[in-house]
């Protein structure tokens, strides 16, 4: 039903900045919260910020905050993460998710999830 399409991932130094983007596509008029997600080779998945569709809260993971930043484009369904001056422990693929449940940082609460864009931050 909610097809997610992540772009903006490339290679940069450690210090530099990317804007990740997140394009929805075949989308109901029911409301989505969205999230970023991100995941390096071998580790965890981690939580890195969420957005309300319809009201616009916020929230970061602690290990990001005060450098990424969550926005959207409602006009054009679109997601973004603003990421300024980034670390190699920022390395990873990056993943998109929307959800009709509770807003959270539990990624069980997002149904639907994009293909990925990777980011790597060079020391």
């Amino acid at each position: 039903q909610v097809q997610l399409v992540e772009s903006g991932g490339g290679l940069v130094q450690a210090g530099d900045s990317l804007r990740l983007s997140c394009a929805a596509s075949g989308r109901s008029s029911s409301n989505y919260n969205m999230g970023w997600f991100r995941q390096a080779p071998g580790k965890q998945r981690e939580f890195v910020a969420y957005i309300g569709w319809r009201y616009g809260s916020k929230g970061h993971a602690n290990s990001v905050k005060g450098r990424f930043t969550i926005s959207r484009d409602n006009a054009k369904n679109t997601l973004y993460l603003q990421m300024n001056s980034l670390k190699s422990e920022d390395t990873g693929v990056y993943y998109c998710a929307a959800g009709s449940g509770i807003l959270s940082i539990d990624p069980r609460q997002f149904e639907y999830w994009g293909q990925g864009t990777q980011v790597t931050v060079s020391s």
